[in-house]
């Protein structure tokens, strides 16, 4: 997958971009995350929830 599309974020300053977890059905806020580059492109590719956890400074798997 061409990761070229990340440029087209607008990124803090800090690299990173908020991000909504909803409830697909119901349309409900779950959470408010962080992601950076490289969680958004693994998101993307693997059809599953990485976030970016600012108080560990590592990649977050959803359920991790």
């Amino acid at each position: 997958m061409d990761d070229n599309w990340l440029d087209e974020i607008k990124w803090t300053d800090d690299g990173l971009v908020p991000v909504i977890a909803q409830d697909e059905e119901r349309g409900e806020v779950m959470m408010f995350a962080w992601m950076n580059r490289e969680s958004l492109a693994m998101t993307a590719r693997e059809g599953r929830a990485v976030y970016w956890s600012r108080s560990r400074n590592k990649l977050w798997p959803k359920g991790e």
